[in-house]
Order: structure tokens, then C-alpha cells, then sequence
């Protein structure tokens, strides 16, 4: 085998084994091949050591590739090198399995390792909120802050001064500016119509059947309430309660805890019909939804009629920007809106999302934020030969809302 040859195939066996090789230490490897020659072992030896290795640690990993790879002969190499690593693996969780990491302590700190990472962020996005932990709760409400701080805006009806000549000229703005410059209006202003957030109104269902959702969903609104302005909260079951101002602290303990001293129907039964109704008629019919992004954080299980559910949520429909429906049992397979409260609110609904993972809540977001331009709707049932919940043809629609 050349000299080219054997240069070749040993810095390859070097990579293959973890040891990083740059282009140009090869190229000097070649040419010291080439000066010292390859008769005698322990001059090939020390030119692959002087150009190939640069961390003191790989010195051992590069004497077993050595001793593999040229064996007794040198004009006989061997091209294939296997060689075993370990393999270490290293996580971000510092929790109380942390100490138990540490006892690896005595392995050899030179041994070849290849290193693997991973965020439990990732696991926790997919995870459903029933499953999950008081730790890990505490752990993603710092990222359900971040997401709940987005919000739509609307066109507002004070206006703003701006450089764009599409705008209504602003006079007495361009003649003050025009004064600094002896009369001659150098620099025109205009105005245009400015923009403020859009409300949004949170109705939390907190019955019994939402009870392992409810205490994920809450920390969400929580971060909604302190992270953004024009935010309102309501929690509905057999009674409607307002808890904006409860939430309104910037302590999660503090205000989740004024927040469940204030309702009193915590884990009960569930009347969304009438609920929505005392909140249509004492605040969103009044002004509260009007022009606001609704999102009703509900499962659909109702024991009131499915006729009071049906009047209220077109009266709440006719009033509001965008109506939204959160239910965690949508992410179930097989789901279909069967429950009398879901099959009767169905039709109203702009948008139907997911509420059982923070990945839904993400998406819940962009909705918030007026990021999509369609909204996800089940087909309009209920009519003189379709029962109410039953969606025509089986499938989902996708429809739009005039804005």
C-alpha cells in the first residue's frame, strides 16, 4: 500500500472514531509521510501525533487507532477499524434525579463520549394536562406567559399621525412644523385611523367533568389576565362568576388561590346554557363581548336544555368578532361532539380547537392573535331531518368570517 494511500485511510479511521481532523492537518500528515517515510513504525507513529492530534485527551483514542490500523506491518494496514465508545448521555432535567446523574464521576474523563441532549420542553408540549405533574404545571407556565401575551388589535377611532400621504392631512401639525422652517411647510404630517387590542373574554368551565383540565386552563388564563391588557375572566358551571380582578395579581399562588376562594361552584355540576345566558344578559350583550374574541374553554357536557344553549350562543354570535370553543376531549380519537351542549353551541362556533396539551393552547394563541385567516367550524346541523350534533356528511368545514 502507497504512502497517499495509507495517509488516506488512517486520518478516515481517526474521524470514524470521534477525533476531529481538519483538512489541512491531512494535508500535513501527507507531506510528513512523505519526508520520514514509512519503513520505520515509530516515525509514522510521531508525524500522525505532531499533525493529527491537537486535545491532549484524544492521545489514547489516537494510539489504539494506530495500533488497529497499521498492526505489526506497516505496508499492511488494516482499512476497517472498528472501534466501541461509550456513550453518555446528559440531560437538562434538574430535578432531585440529578444527584443519581452524578455518579459517573469515576469513568475516565479522557474515554471517547458522545454526548446526547434533550429538553423535556418537547415531551411536555404533546403531554395531556390530565397527566400532568404540580412540578410540570409549574414548569410550562412560563411558556404559556409567552404564548398568552399575543392579542388581535382593531381599528380604533382616534387617530394617529403619520408620513403616509394616503392619510387625511394634519394642519395644524404640518403648520407648526412649517414655522422652524420660515413658512415653507418642508415636512407634512397626516393622520390615519390608529389601532387598539381587541378584547378578550375567557368563560372557563370549572364542573367536575373539566376538573383535570381546569387546574392547567386557569394557569393559562392567569397569564393572559397580567400579560395583556383588555382581558376579562369568567368562570361557568352551575353559576357565572367574574374573576378578572382575582387574577389580576402577578403572583400564580396568590391569585389562584383569591380566584378559588371567590367561586363557590368549583368541580360541580354544569348549566352552560343558563350561565351563558346570566352572562349575555348582564355583560356581553351589554358591551363586554361586543366586538371581542370569545373563547369558551369548555367540554360540552351540559344538563340544561340544549334549546337555551342553542338561543344563547347565536345571541353571543351576533355581537362578537370571532367566537371560539377550547375542548380538551376533541384530541380523543374517534371524538364526535355527541353531547347535547357541544351538538347545540357547534354551528356558532368559528373555531374549534384542541385544550388538552400546551401545543393547543399554541395554536389557541394564534387565534387570540389573529393569525389565521379561516376558522375551523363543524358543519351546521341540526335542521327538520339532521339531529342536533350530527355533522352533515360527516367531515369538517372550514369556513370564513367577514371581519
Amino acid at each position: 500500500m502507497q504512502s497517499d494511500q495509507l495517509a488516506v485511510g488512517f486520518v478516515n479511521a481517526l474521524r470514524g472514531a470521534g477525533i476531529d481532523v481538519a483538512v489541512g492537518s491531512s494535508v500535513n500528515y501527507y507531506q510528513a509521510l512523505g519526508a520520514v517515510g514509512v519503513e520505520q513504525r515509530s516515525s509514522v507513529y510521531w508525524a500522525g501525533r505532531a499533525t493529527l492530534v491537537v486535545e491532549p485527551d484524544d492521545i489514547e483514542l489516537y494510539d489504539q487507532i494506530f495500533n488497529a490500523y497499521y498492526g505489526a506491518n506497516l505496508l499492511t494496514a488494516n482499512p476497517v477499524v472498528e472501534v466501541v465508545q461509550p456513550i453518555t448521555l446528559v440531560t437538562d432535567d434538574d430535578g432531585e434525579d440529578g444527584a443519581e446523574d452524578g455518579d459517573g464521576d469515576d469513568e475516565d474523563p479522557g474515554d471517547p463520549s458522545l454526548t446526547l441532549r434533550w429538553s423535556r420542553h418537547e415531551v411536555l408540549r404533546a403531554k395531556d394536562f390530565a397527566d400532568y405533574t404540580d412540578d410540570e404545571l409549574e414548569e410550562v407556565y412560563r411558556l404559556m406567559a409567552a404564548m398568552a401575551r399575543v392579542g388581535g388589535t382593531r381599528r380604533s377611532r382616534r387617530r394617529r399621525l403619520t408620513h403616509r400621504t394616503a392619510g387625511h392631512p394634519a394642519l395644524r401639525r404640518t403648520v407648526r412644523a412649517a414655522i422652524r422652517s420660515s413658512g415653507e411647510p418642508v415636512r407634512r404630517w397626516y393622520t390615519e385611523p390608529g389601532e387598539r387590542l381587541r378584547r378578550v373574554v375567557l368563560l372557563l368551565d370549572i364542573s367536575g367533568s373539566m376538573e383535570s383540565y381546569a387546574r392547567a386552563l386557569i394557569r393559562f388564563v392567569h397569564a393572559a389576565v397580567v400579560g395583556r391588557r383588555r382581558v376579562e375572566v369568567f368562570t361557568i358551571g352551575t353559576r357565572l362568576t367574574r374573576i378578572t380582578r382575582e387574577l389580576s395579581s402577578r403572583d400564580p399562588d396568590r391569585a389562584l388561590g383569591e380566584a378559588a376562594h371567590a367561586v363557590s361552584d368549583w368541580s360541580g355540576g354544569t348549566r352552560l346554557g343558563d350561565t351563558l345566558a346570566d352572562f349575555n344578559e348582564l355583560w356581553g350583550i351589554r358591551g363586554m363581548a361586543r366586538g371581542a374574541t370569545v373563547v369558551i374553554l369548555s367540554d360540552g357536557w351540559d344538563r340544561g336544555s340544549p334549546e337555551v344553549m342553542d338561543e344563547q350562543m347565536a345571541r353571543l354570535r351576533r355581537v362578537a368578532h370571532r367566537l371560539v370553543w377550547v375542548n380538551p376531549l376533541k384530541a380523543t380519537p374517534g371524538y364526535q361532539p355527541l353531547a347535547q351542549g357541544m351538538a347545540a353551541a357547534l354551528p356558532h362556533i368559528d373555531d374549534f380547537i384542541e385544550g388538552h396539551s400546551l401545543r393547543s393552547l399554541e395554536r389557541l394563541a394564534a387565534v387570540l392573535g389573529d393569525k389565521q385567516s379561516t376558522a375551523e367550524a363543524r358543519n351546521k346541523a341540526s335542521n327538520s331531518s339532521h339531529p342536533a350534533g350530527e355533522a352533515r356528511g360527516g367531515s369538517t368545514q372550514l369556513i370564513g368570517k367577514p371581519q
